[in-house]
């Protein structure tokens, strides 16, 4: 049954089809269901932090099944984005049901769209990338392929990573400071990239062109065949599904920071720079996203068999619950900040990243 626990991830795709067949406020169904149904169950339910075998582990790692949830959920996101184009399309904005529906694929987005396409974008097979930048352009976030994996994984816990929070720092502050600090970040990458190989801006090989230029025509196509209806729609779902995507950064990394070895360089990355969590329903609808610790130190381990780790930081609960916390900021803090003080007494020499 342990592979087949990640078919609670469509549990999402599922409530989102039942958000499009609502009216009025029974719209924002996946809403409730990830923020309201999910982060309760969490409560309920204890955490589970045993590891797979070394022999399950050399099972798991080569059957395909897992392989084909992810790429099930790809295709989930695209069918879904068609879809809820059409159907809100024939709404109108001043609607409670167009709002509904447009956080609810929101939502399904930064789940299905967003989280899918960071797995895929760790793939070393090329036409998973492929598919992992389509996904993230129906959120509108592509340069998130570039920054992720050639930026965060490199800086995070550093003052130069966007998508560290600061101690201190709100979420709402951090929202604006990861998005355009991003972008700029993708960009500068994807700069250096060409410098070193010695290839022009215009060049084919600029990724972050070819993705800006993919989106905007994408944005194009929508205005042309849904209107700016569908504009609207397409853009609010967007929104939702990056900032859910900037919130599960904020408490993936909250507080956390590498100790300088020398004047030029951090300790290497390792199970201690980022928060885990071991709660078994937001690890299977996130396809074990939660397990954070074990995927930055080890960033091409696929999902089904990343591992709990003792010393890495647990959160008291699992990433629905905590993203729900994240938008209180005092409760955060009052939170959060004691168990920083608590780890920075365990590992002597390590301070906070300072907002």
């Amino acid at each position: 049954m342990r592979r087949y626990r990640y078919l609670l991830a469509f549990t999402i795709t599922l409530s989102t089809l039942v958000s499009f067949q609502l009216t009025g406020w029974l719209s924002f169904a996946t809403v409730v269901y990830a923020f309201g149904i999910l982060p309760l169950l969490e409560l309920i339910l204890p955490p589970e932090s045993t590891n797979l075998s070394k022999p399950e582990e050399e099972v798991f790692a080569k059957d395909k099944i897992f392989d084909f949830f992810i790429l099930l959920a790809a295709f989930s996101q695209f069918s879904l984005f068609v879809y809820f184009l059409v159907n809100v399309s024939q709404l109108r904005p001043d609607d409670v049901t167009f709002w509904g529906r447009s956080l609810s694929f929101g939502v399904h987005t930064g789940v299905m769209g967003i989280n899918v396409g960071h797995e895929l974008g760790h793939r070393t097979e090329k036409w998973m990338q492929r598919i992992a930048m389509g996904l993230l352009s129906t959120s509108l976030y592509a340069h998130f392929y570039i920054e992720h994996n050639f930026g965060h994984h490199k800086n995070v816990g550093t003052p130069y990573d966007p998508s560290t929070a600061r101690y201190n720092e709100s979420v709402y502050i951090f929202w604006i400071r990861a998005v355009f600090t991003g972008i700029r970040s993708a960009y500068r990458i994807q700069l250096d990239i060409l410098r070193r190989r010695k290839l022009p801006f215009n060049s084919r090989h600029n990724l972050f062109l070819m993705l800006s230029a993919i989106q905007i025509a994408l944005i194009s196509i929508v205005y042309g065949i849904f209107g700016w209806i569908g504009v609207l729609g397409f853009l609010t779902s967007a929104i939702t599904g990056f900032l859910l995507l900037e919130t599960v950064n904020y408490i993936e990394h909250y507080g956390l920071a590498r100790k300088m070895v020398s004047e030029r360089r951090y300790e290497d990355v390792n199970v201690t720079h980022s928060w885990n969590s071991n709660h078994i329903i937001g690890r299977s609808v996130l396809f074990e996203l939660s397990r954070h610790s074990d995927h930055h130190e080890n960033p091409h381990r696929k999902y089904q068999i990343l591992k709990h780790f003792d010393q890495s930081p647990q959160m008291p609960t699992g990433y629905p619950g905590m993203m729900l916390l994240t938008l209180i900021p005092p409760l955060w803090f009052s939170i959060m900040n004691k168990k920083i003080k608590i780890l920075n007494g365990n590992f002597q020499g390590r301070a906070a990243v300072q907002a």
